[in-house]
């Protein structure tokens, strides 16, 4: 019995400590550690970072610290804080950025970034020169390759919409923030929807049909009120757009007529930083004769080409000299729309059958030697076949020195 009383005694003990220890308060929970938070974490030296910090003591200061450089701040009641510091200019690498207060204190790394080249500025000369890139005139990276390739920033920057598309705002300012004008290629279609689309015959538009869009262009671009250059329906000679007469129920005059209707909506909005640009493609064989397809002009500010040295990168094609491609049309456009400044709207030449640097010579020789040559644009895109400036090291370095070398 002795024994039996001595474990209830001692049960009644250990049941007691349990009660007591589950009625203790638990331990309090360990504070957060401090921490810091850079925003941005990476970019040139000289950048402003915000440093965002918690975990601090509470309504104290404290310093950022970034190698001799100290940057003060004060936390909140709950120990956080954000202080504004900028990267001493000459860093390198990965940089620490340290927070501290009297007994607390915090790091992380900024990584610093060789500073972005800027692009070339814009040459003087006479023969402008502009290009196209597969972005668009939002792809700035793009643009600021093709001037480093060129040695100078382009003056002008190709882009193309549909008639289901809005006027491109941002696209115009970001040429504008270049020191370049916008030639917009405004195609009457829909994208996509092939050669044969009644919806957008050149007698429906002639008729009103799409007058609400253009007044819509109208409004924007007199708006915006910088110089924008308009090429409405171009390469209308060939037979490969649903504007073209001869395709999609188009009969002759109905390109003409169709011009004329929207070149008028749009200046009655009073769109008079508009050019307008008036490209067929470069006469061949079987193309559609120019007389019949220009405006008049009263209709036209600039009248342009497009043409392509596809060399034999296709089965149809050759190798074609510069001369030789542009002569025929240019004295055409001369002979049409004398006075008028003339304008290589869309040119690049294939890698395949000849040498790609000397033909870029020689256009830009050649056109250097047309006074009424206004400029070119350079397609620098690999579509077809290779039609970018670098295609090839020795392409890109012809291209360079040719531009160089141009009238001024």
């Amino acid at each position: 019995m002795a024994k039996s009383l001595k474990r209830l005694v001692i049960a009644a003990f250990v049941g007691a400590g349990l009660v007591l220890a589950a009625v203790q308060p638990a331990a309090a929970a360990a504070a957060p550690a401090a921490q810091i938070a850079l925003s941005p974490a990476s970019g040139p030296a000289g950048s402003a970072v915000t440093v965002a910090g918690t975990g601090f003591k509470a309504a104290t200061t404290g310093t950022v610290i970034i190698g001799s450089a100290t940057f003060a701040f004060k936390t909140s009641s709950t120990g956080a804080f954000s202080a504004g510091v900028s990267i001493p200019s000459g860093s390198t690498g990965n940089v620490t950025v340290t927070a501290k207060t009297s007994s607390v204190k915090a790091s992380a790394l900024f990584a610093v970034q060789a500073a972005a080249t800027p692009p070339p500025p814009a040459s003087n000369a006479l023969l402008r020169f502009g290009a196209a890139t597969a972005g668009g005139p939002l792809a700035s990276a793009e643009l600021d390759e093709v001037a480093t390739l060129a040695g100078e920033n382009p003056t002008m920057v190709l882009s193309y919409k549909d008639f289901l598309q809005a006027p491109p705002l941002a696209e115009l300012d970001a040429v504008q923030a270049r020191g370049a004008t916008p030639l917009v290629t405004w195609e009457p279609w829909a994208w996509g929807g092939g050669v044969d689309q009644p919806a957008y015959a050149l007698d429906r538009i002639a008729a009103g049909d799409f007058d609400a869009r253009i007044l819509q262009w109208g409004q924007a671009l007199t708006s915006w009120g910088k110089p924008v250059m308009l090429r409405f329906a171009h390469e209308m000679n060939g037979n490969w757009y649903p504007w073209a007469e001869g395709v999609n129920g188009n009969q002759a005059g109905d390109y003409v007529a169709a011009w004329r209707h929207v070149h008028d909506v749009m200046a009655s909005t009073g769109a008079g930083n508009v050019q307008w640009v008036w490209s067929p493609n470069v006469p061949y064989w079987g193309s559609t004769d120019l007389a019949g397809l220009y405006p008049g002009a009263g209709y036209v500010d600039i009248v342009a080409l497009d043409g392509y040295n596809w060399g034999t990168s296709q089965s149809w094609s050759s190798w074609v000299a510069p001369q030789d491609l542009f002569g025929p049309g240019i004295s055409q456009l001369r002979g049409l729309a004398a006075g008028k400044p003339i304008l290589i709207a869309e040119v690049a030449s294939s890698e395949l059958g000849g040498s790609k640097a000397s033909w870029n010579t020689a256009l830009v020789s050649y056109l250097s030697a047309q006074p009424d040559v206004m400029g070119f644009v350079w397609f620098h895109l690999q579509k077809e076949t290779d039609w970018r400036i670098n295609s090839s090291d020795a392409s890109a370095a012809a291209f360079k020195s040719a531009l160089a070398a141009r009238r001024t």
